[in-house]
C-alpha cells in the first residue's frame, strides 16, 4: 500500500470515528433532556462525562502507532484539564491530600532533625559520652581525679575531656546579671572539631590549678554585652568578684545539650572552680565527659579498654573506686535519648491519616468514575487498550497527589517550628529541625504513592467496564462491583480513624493518672529560684556568710505575697538530685564506698516542710535551734526508714556522713517520701533514700562553696508575677550586685516531667481529630452517592408501602453495618499498635477495654452521624418523581 493510500485509509477512519462519536455523543445529550434538563446544561455535562471526543480519538490513533512519549503527554495534558473543568472535585481532592501529606511531610522533617541527620561534627560516629558506672546510676557523675587517670591511660581514645554546668554572676558591666556557664577541660571544643570565631581554645597550662583566670564567652554575649566587638581577646571580664581574660567566642552554632555540658554564655577551665573537694576522688560534682575513637577503634573495643583501666583503678583506690566503672553511650544516642520510639509512634501515626486521606479521595474518583463510565465503555468499544486507560485514571491521580504535596509542604515549613516552640523540651535537637533535600524527597515519595495508592482501585475497575451495559445506561447508576469498592473503604477509614482515636484516648488517661499521683508534695503555688551574692562576699568569714543567709531568708519572708521559704541546697524534686554516702553509727565502717549507704539529701531550713506541704509521719522536722552550735540533725524519708531499719523504730538511731558535715547526724523524725525522679519513673529507681539536713548545720567546706549563691523555694499567694517583682525589690534593697535568676514555679517542673508524653497526646489527638473528621466526611459522601444511586430503587420500596422511618432505617443499617465492621478490624490494628506506646504510658494497658470501648463508641457516634444528612434525603424523595429518574 502506497503512502497516499495509507494515508486515505488513515483519515477515513478518522471520519468514520467522528461520526462513531457524535452518533453516541448526541444520544448522551438526548437522554439527558429525556430528563429534564436543559439542552446547554446537557451539552456541558456530556461533555465532561465523555473527557472530549479528542482524547477517544487519541486512543484510537494510539492503536494505530503514535508514540508513547507523545501519548503520554496528551494524557497528561487532558488529565490536567479534565481536573481543571472539576474544580470542585479538584479542589476537595486536593486540600484532603495536602492534609494528609503535610502531617507525614512534618512529622518526618522532626525525624529527619533528630534521628537520620548526623551530628554537626567532624566524623561525628567517633564520638562518646563518657560517665562513671556506680551502683545506683549507669551514667553517674565521674569525679576528677578519676577523669584524670582515665584520660592518661586508656588506649582508644585521641582524647577525653569533661565539664559540668554552672553559673556566674557577671558585673561591671551594666547591671549585674547572672550567666550560665560551662566548667570544661582543656580540649574539650577540639574533640567536638569546634572552632572559636576569634581567639582560641584553653591550653594544659591554663587548665591547673594556680593559672591565670582565663575565660571563653558565647556570641550570644559578645554581641549583647560586648557589641561584637573584634578587639574582645585581652579584655577582662567580672565573674563572681574575680576578673578572667578573654581568650575566645564560641561560635552560636554549636547545639549541644548532654549530661555536664550544654551551650552556654561563659566557658571557664575546671580549676577555676576553686571547690575544695575537686580533688576528692569519691566526690563526683556532676562532671560528665566525652572523648573521641581513635580511627579504626569501636566503641566495644573502648569499653573493654575502660574495664582495663577501672579494674586497675579499683586496686589502687579500693575504698573510693572498687565497684566503679566507665560507661560509654555514643554521643548521638546520648543526645537522641528515649525519643526514637516517640517518633516512629508518631509517624506510624500520621501515616494512619495519610491513608484515610487516600482512601477518601478514591471514593471520590470511584463516584465519578462510575459517572465516566460511558466515556471509558466508548474508549475500549473504539480500540483502546486497557491499559491505556488504567494510564489516564493514574496519571489524573498523581497530578492530584502532586499537587497536594506541594500545597502541604506550606503547612509544613511553619508548623513544625511553632508546635517546637510551644514544647521545646520534648525533642531533642529542636534547632536542628527544617525542611531539607531528604524532607522534599519524601514530600515528593509519599505524594506518588499517595496517588497510585488512591487511584489504583478505581483505575483497575473503570479499565473492566461492560461496553454494552454502559453506552445503553450513559453511566447512570452504579454497579455491585462498585457498591462493593466504596464499602470496603468506609470500613478502611473507620478501622484506622479507631486506631488513633485508642492512641489519643490512652495518652489523654496516662496524663490523667499522672497528675492524680501523690508526689510527697503539693507543687501549686510553689516557687523556686537561685540568687547569686555580691562578689564581695567571696571572701567572707563563715559567720559573716551565715549572717548573710539569715538576713536574706528574713527579708524575704517579710514579703506580704510570702506563706512560708526556705534554702534548698543540694536536690530539688524533679529538677535537681545530690546524693550523699553514708553507714550507721556503732557498725564499722566499709571499707569502700560501693558498700555505704546512699541517700537523697536535701539541706534545707525549718519551713521546708510548710513550704512543700509535706507530711510529718513521726517525730519532728528541723527547728530553728538546729544550727552551727547544736548536735547534727537530720529527718529521713519513709524509704530509708524501712531500707536501713526494717522492723525497727529509726528515731534516735545515728548516721555517720561521709561529706558535707562529715560527722554523726541524729535520726529526729520521718517524713512523708517525695518522687525526685518523676511521677512515673521514681517507683523503678535504686536510690530513693532521702534524709534532711539543716542549712545552718552544714560543714565549713560546704557553706565556703555556698558564698556565691543559694536556692529558695516558697510558697506564695496571688499571681507569680507579683511575688517575682517583690522579690527583685528585696533583693536590690539588699544589693545592687544581687541577681534572682532561674525562676520556676513547682507546677511548671512537675509538667516538664510529662512534656514528651504531652507532646504525643497533643500530636496523637490531633491527628486522631483530622482521622475522625476525614472519616465522617469519607462516610458521609460514600452514603450520599450511593443514595443517590439508588433514588429509583428506594421510590419503588416508597410507592409499594414502604414508610419512610423504614427508609431511614434502611440506611443508617448500612452505615452502622460498615462502621461496625471497620471498629472490629480496628480493634486488631489498635491493639497492635498501641503495644508500641508502652514507654510512653503510666498505670494504663495498652488493650485497656475502656478505652477502646470508648472509642468504638465515639467513631459509631460519628459514623451514624455522618449518615444522618444522606438518610433524611433518602426518606423525603417523592416516589413519583423517584420513578420517574431515567
Amino acid at each position: 500500500m502506497s503512502w497516499l493510500q495509507r494515508l486515505f485509509a488513515r483519515r477515513r477512519t478518522e471520519i468514520d470515528l467522528d461520526k462513531e462519536l457524535r452518533f453516541h455523543f448526541e444520544s448522551h445529550v438526548a437522554d439527558k433532556m429525556r430528563s429534564g434538563m436543559s439542552e446547554s446544561e446537557a451539552r456541558r455535562l456530556a461533555r465532561l462525562e465523555f473527557g472530549g471526543i479528542e482524547q477517544i480519538k487519541e486512543d484510537c490513533r494510539e492503536t494505530s502507532g503514535t508514540m508513547w512519549l507523545e501519548s503520554l503527554v496528551q494524557d497528561v495534558r487532558f488529565g490536567a484539564r479534565l481536573l481543571v473543568k472539576n474544580p470542585g472535585f479538584t479542589a476537595v481532592a486536593v486540600l484532603t491530600l495536602a492534609l494528609g501529606i503535610s502531617g507525614n511531610t512534618a512529622i518526618f522533617s522532626v525525624l529527619n532533625g533528630v534521628l537520620l541527620n548526623p551530628l554537626p561534627f567532624p566524623h561525628p560516629e567517633q564520638l562518646v559520652s563518657v560517665h562513671e558506672r556506680k551502683p545506683n546510676f549507669d551514667q553517674g557523675a565521674i569525679s576528677y581525679p578519676n577523669f584524670l587517670d582515665w584520660r592518661r591511660n586508656n588506649r582508644s581514645f585521641s582524647a577525653m575531656a569533661v565539664g559540668r554546668r554552672s553559673s556566674f554572676s557577671m558585673t561591671g558591666r551594666g547591671d549585674a546579671e547572672q550567666v550560665s556557664a560551662n566548667f570544661i577541660s582543656s580540649g574539650y571544643f577540639a574533640i567536638l572539631g569546634v572552632h572559636p570565631l576569634l581567639g582560641r581554645e584553653f591550653t594544659q597550662d591554663e587548665d591547673q590549678p594556680g593559672a591565670p583566670p582565663v575565660a571563653m564567652i558565647a556570641e550570644g554575649l559578645w554581641r549583647r554585652k560586648f557589641d561584637g566587638a573584634q578587639d574582645i581577646l585581652g579584655q577582662m571580664i567580672t565573674l563572681d568578684g574575680k576578673s578572667y581574660s578573654i581568650i575566645g567566642v564560641v561560635p552560636a552554632t554549636l547545639h549541644l545539650n548532654i549530661p555536664g555540658f550544654r551551650e552556654q554564655d561563659v566557658y571557664a577551665p575546671i580549676p577555676q572552680w576553686g571547690n575544695n573537694i575537686l580533688m576528692e576522688r569519691g566526690a563526683g560534682l556532676g562532671f560528665h565527659g566525652i572523648a573521641r575513637l581513635r580511627p579504626g577503634v569501636t566503641i566495644e573495643q573502648a569499653r573493654a579498654d575502660m574495664d582495663r583501666v577501672t579494674r586497675n583503678l579499683s586496686m589502687v583506690y579500693p575504698e573510693s573506686d572498687r565497684g566503679i566503672g566507665a560507661s560509654l553511650v555514643p554521643l548521638k544516642d546520648q543526645v537522641v535519648g528515649n525519643s526514637r520510639q516517640f517518633l516512629l509512634v508518631l509517624l506510624a501515626a500520621v501515616g494512619f491519616v495519610l491513608l484515610i486521606a487516600c482512601v477518601n479521595v478514591a471514593s471520590l474518583l470511584m463516584a465519578r468514575s462510575a459517572a465516566r463510565a460511558r466515556e471509558f465503555a466508548v474508549r475500549s468499544a473504539l480500540g483502546a487498550s486497557r491499559g491505556r486507560v488504567v494510564r489516564q485514571l493514574l496519571i489524573e491521580s498523581l497530578l492530584l497527589g502532586m499537587a497536594g504535596g506541594v500545597l502541604g509542604l506550606i503547612p509544613t515549613i511553619w508548623g513544625t517550628q511553632a508546635a517546637l516552640k510551644s514544647l521545646p523540651a520534648a525533642v531533642p535537637r529542636a534547632v536542628e529541625i527544617g525542611v531539607d533535600w531528604r524532607v522534599l524527597a519524601f514530600t515528593l515519595i509519599i505524594s506518588l504513592a499517595a496517588g497510585v495508592l488512591f487511584g489504583l482501585a478505581p483505575a483497575w475497575k473503570t479499565s473492566q467496564p461492560d461496553a454494552n451495559r454502559a453506552l445503553k445506561e450513559g453511566g447512570r447508576g452504579t454497579s455491585g462491583a462498585h457498591t462493593g469498592v466504596l464499602g470496603s473503604f468506609v470500613v478502611a477509614e473507620m478501622a484506622i480513624a479507631l486506631v488513633l482515636l485508642t492512641g489519643a484516648a490512652l495518652m489523654v488517661r496516662t496524663l490523667t493518672k499522672l497528675w492524680n499521683v501523690d508526689a510527697g508534695f503539693n507543687p501549686h503555688n510553689v516557687l523556686t529560684f537561685n540568687i547569686s551574692t555580691p562578689p564581695t562576699m567571696a571572701k567572707a568569714s563563715l559567720d559573716a556568710t551565715r549572717a548573710m543567709y539569715r538576713d536574706m531568708s528574713a527579708r524575704f519572708a517579710s514579703i506580704t505575697e510570702v506563706k512560708a521559704l526556705s534554702r534548698t541546697w543540694g536536690a530539688v524534686p524533679m529538677a535537681e538530685e545530690d546524693d550523699q554516702l553514708f553507714w550507721i553509727d556503732g557498725q564499722p565502717k566499709p571499707a569502700n564506698n560501693r558498700d555505704m549507704g546512699s541517700v537523697l539529701d536535701y539541706i534545707v531550713d525549718p519551713d521546708y516542710l510548710r513550704v512543700m506541704q509535706i507530711p510529718l509521719l513521726r517525730g519532728r522536722f528541723l527547728t530553728p535551734q538546729d544550727d552551727e552550735h547544736a548536735p547534727l540533725v537530720t529527718v529521713v524519708d519513709e524509704v530509708f526508714a524501712r531500707k536501713y531499719f526494717p522492723g525497727q523504730d529509726p528515731i534516735s538511731k545515728r548516721i555517720r556522713l561521709l561529706y558535707n558535715s562529715g560527722g554523726t547526724a541524729e535520726i529526729v523524725g520521718i517524713v512523708a517520701h517525695v518522687k525526685q525522679w518523676g511521677l512515673d519513673s521514681d517507683d523503678n529507681q535504686s536510690l530513693r533514700a532521702e534524709y534532711y539536713l539543716p542549712c545552718m548545720q552544714a560543714s565549713d567546706d560546704f557553706l565556703a562553696g555556698m558564698r556565691s549563691g543559694s536556692g529558695f523555694v516558697l510558697r506564695y499567694e496571688g499571681p507569680p508575677e507579683r511575688i517575682l517583682e517583690s522579690l527583685r525589690t528585696v533583693s536590690k534593697q539588699m544589693s545592687g550586685e544581687q541577681v534572682l535568676f532561674e525562676e520556676q514555679t513547682m507546677d511548671s517542673i512537675v509538667s516538664e516531667t510529662m512534656a514528651t508524653r504531652r507532646f504525643a497526646m497533643i500530636l496523637l489527638g490531633s491527628f486522631a481529630t483530622l482521622a475522625l473528621s476525614l472519616a465522617c466526611v469519607g462516610i458521609y459522601g460514600v452514603m450520599a452517592y450511593l443514595v443517590s444511586q439508588r433514588t429509583q430503587e428506594l421510590g419503588i420500596r416508597m410507592a409499594l408501602g414502604a414508610k419512610r422511618s423504614d427508609v431511614l432505617l434502611l440506611v443508617f443499617t448500612g452505615g452502622a453495618r460498615l462502621a461496625a465492621m471497620g471498629a472490629t478490624i480496628g480493634i486488631v490494628g489498635a491493639i497492635g499498635l498501641t503495644r508500641l506506646m508502652r514507654q510512653l504510658l503510666y498505670d494504663v494497658s495498652p488493650t485497656d477495654p475502656v478505652m477502646i470501648a470508648a472509642a468504638c463508641t465515639l467513631l459509631m457516634m460519628v459514623a451514624l452521624a455522618a449518615c444522618f444528612v444522606p438518610a433524611q434525603r433518602a426518606a423525603s424523595v417523592e416516589p413519583i418523581l423517584a420513578l420517574r429518574t431515567d
